[in-house]
């Protein structure tokens, strides 16, 4: 107790009593915050104050912007912020600008194809026990080095959970397989730290659990470097398994249908992971966020060069597009516009 106070064992009582009591406050403040809070999110007519009250804070939106900011991404970004309205305004603020440079809804899997050939990040063909969609990862198939690329396609692949989530529903589940890890598959930790910036600042409250499946103890140190620029409560959603601890199967088991559930994941199906037909998906999906971004008529842009597979990936979906009719005009440059 002495030292929690900074004060030696022979001290003024006078002083004592003072210090302690302005721990005593400073904890009784502590407390009366969470309370708040907690009543706030438990209160459904003050969250919707919350989100009035953010709506007006941003001012006049269109386009874009407009289709982005529903009053659910108002709720995510508020939760994000512990329901501080200027905090919560200059998050999305932030993620507004970010989405107009980056423009994640114009990425076609054709830019990206060439990342996913091993089937290192996909969307499952199953959800989980409360309808969520699921997405799988690989990290011991990583079969490229090119940060920007990778980032690029895992942005992607949420953006397409997110497209794929049903009415209703905000987050996703993923589930991470472990098997041939090694350090010539592991990303970087800077690689790592960016896509944590980009899912914590952009993504918020999107992911609702994340079930790690026997990590080796390679990735031990490693999740100690990446933990430290993980948000607390994301990093309460990290949930380890282990096939020998039945506390963490059962939690797992709990979420997820056996019959649907890999056997990587203790499940009793097979993870085959089908690149062309994965692919084929990917492009109808892209049909629909065209659509839904109102992008439907943007011109079609094949991949640069100088990505291994990417070109080849692009004239496939060029072609597809074409023998689907969705391809209306095509110039003597090879661009076409949908």
């Amino acid at each position: 107790m002495f030292k929690i106070l900074g004060l030696k064992r022979k001290c003024n009582p006078e002083v004592f009593c003072c210090r302690w009591k302005l721990v005593h406050l400073v904890d009784t403040m502590f407390l009366l915050r969470r309370q708040g809070q907690n009543q706030l999110e438990n209160d459904s007519s003050k969250q919707d104050t919350k989100v009035n009250e953010l709506r007006a804070a941003l001012g006049p939106l269109s386009g874009r912007r407009l289709l982005y900011c529903t009053d659910a991404c108002l709720r995510r970004y508020l939760e994000a912020r512990n329901w501080n309205v200027d905090k919560a305004k200059k998050m999305l603020e932030e993620t507004l600008k970010w989405r107009a440079t980056y423009k994640p809804e114009e990425i076609r899997w054709a830019e990206v194809a060439h990342e996913g050939e091993t089937g290192k990040v996909s969307r499952a063909s199953f959800r989980d026990r409360l309808g969520r969609t699921v997405l799988i990862m690989r990290p011991g198939m990583q079969n490229t080095t090119s940060a920007e690329d990778n980032i690029r396609h895992l942005v992607y692949l949420l953006e397409n959970a997110i497209l794929n989530l049903p009415e209703g529903q905000e987050q996703m589940s993923w589930l991470i397989d472990y098997t041939g890890l090694s350090l010539n598959t592991n990303i970087s930790v800077k690689t790592a730290r960016d896509i944590i910036h980009i899912l914590q600042n952009h993504y918020p409250e999107r992911l609702a659990i994340a079930f790690l499946y026997n990590p080796p103890r390679i990735f031990q140190a490693f999740w100690k470097a990446v933990k430290f620029f993980l948000d607390p409560k994301t990093v309460q959603k990290v949930k380890f398994v282990y096939p020998n601890n039945k506390d963490s199967v059962e939690l797992m088991q709990s979420l997820f249908d056996l019959e649907n559930l890999p056997s990587e994941f203790g499940g009793k199906t097979s993870l085959m992971y089908d690149h062309e037909e994965f692919s084929r998906l990917m492009s109808e999906d892209d049909v629909k966020t065209a659509k839904f971004w109102g992008l439907d008529q943007k011109p079609f842009n094949l991949p640069k060069k100088g990505h291994a597979g990417a070109e080849d990936n692009g004239f496939r979906c060029f072609k597809a597009n074409l023998v689907c009719g969705r391809v209306k005009l095509i110039d003597n440059g090879g661009s076409a516009e949908q």
